[in-house]
């Protein structure tokens, strides 16, 4: 069983992931997010999803506005 905190680093490594293979920095990711109307500075991206602590609402807007349509979640 996973505790809370492998969960946040789980979670941060499907983001990390997704940016990596898109070659998106944080600035970058902050510029899309603003696209979609959020506002987020590249400090604040960096501190949050290093944390691992976010909210469903906001991987889905980074999956968005890098524009990844799917998600493995899950070992193969």
């Amino acid at each position: 069983m996973k505790t809370q905190q492998q969960w946040a680093g789980y979670l941060k490594g499907l983001l990390k992931a997704e940016l990596s293979r898109r070659d998106v920095s944080y600035h970058d990711l902050a510029d899309k997010l603003k696209v979609i109307g959020v506002e987020e500075t590249p400090e604040n991206l960096t501190n949050k999803i290093n944390r691992g602590k976010f909210s469903a609402i906001f991987l889905v807007q980074c999956l968005e506005a890098i524009g990844c349509k799917t998600l493995r979640v899950g070992e193969e």
